[in-house]
């Protein structure tokens, strides 16, 4: 904050506040979130994996720092949907994990979602998998289960990057359908080339949001959307007022250097 000035000490609190008022009120009301188009696409992913007989391959992602981090765990929540409802079809879902930390934190999840549906014996330990915590190393591994297993969906949400393309394509490859979803803006390209349908950036987190009905997310997404208003709505004013004369003095003069001093 050493180089913010008046206006980013005031805006920063407010949102922080609003965020902070919006998670409380989610605790114990639904906020609406419009469904999103590749949440549909996961459905018709399952439904075709069903029809063919053949099994899923769903991946969490790689990680930055290494350990549990909450884009991992919100990839867990995307995939906890899957396996519910692959739980209801009777399809076999294989969940390869790339930290050795989220390994108990995935058998877990996995073995929850088979049990809310009345499936818990559907859990195989040997399905939710960890193969490495190298890079592509990983990423070979995946492909090579991908192509083993002549899998009819794929899902690949989480954090990714070089090794998106190798994925996306060994599941093109092999004919199946492929729903990807990833915060990491520079390989949305790679996903949109080689898959059916893509969650695209802040969508990540809206769909993660919308499958849990976690009011931990759901307030920090509406808080964070209100936020995004306020500060659409100052930029029009300060733009309106630095447009017209009165910018030069009064009101005008007074705004512009609240917000550049």
């Amino acid at each position: 904050m050493e180089h913010a000035n008046v206006a980013i000490r005031i805006i920063m609190p407010v949102m922080s506040i609003i965020i902070v008022y919006c998670i409380m009120i989610a605790k114990n009301r639904n906020f609406f979130i419009r469904r999103i188009q590749g949440l549909t696409a996961i459905d018709e992913a399952i439904g075709r994996a069903t029809e063919m007989g053949r099994p899923m391959v769903a991946t969490g992602g790689l990680s930055v720092k290494g350990g549990i981090e909450i884009v991992s765990l919100q990839a867990l929540s995307i995939i906890t949907y899957v396996i519910r409802a692959s739980a209801r079809f009777s399809t076999r879902t294989i969940v390869p994990v790339y930290e050795p930390q989220m390994l108990p934190v995935t058998q877990e999840a996995v073995r929850d979602a088979y049990t809310v549906e009345g499936r818990p014996e559907m859990y195989n330990n040997g399905d939710v998998r960890f193969l490495t915590n190298q890079q592509f190393a990983f990423a070979a591994a995946v492909a090579g289960t991908i192509w083993r297993e002549n899998a009819a969906a794929c899902f690949h949400f989480g954090y990714y990057y070089a090794e998106s393309l190798i994925l996306a394509e060994t599941g093109q490859q092999v004919g199946a359908i492929q729903v990807a979803g990833t915060p990491t803006t520079t390989q949305i390209p790679f996903f949109i080339a080689a898959c059916d349908y893509v969650i695209i950036g802040d969508e990540f987190y809206a769909a993660s949001a919308y499958l849990s009905r976690e009011p931990t997310l759901l307030g920090s997404l509406v808080g964070q959307d209100i936020a995004k208003g306020l500060v659409i709505l100052l930029t029009l004013i300060g733009t309106v007022l630095v447009s017209i004369s009165s910018a030069q003095t009064g009101v005008g003069k007074w705004f512009v250097d609240f917000l550049t001093k």
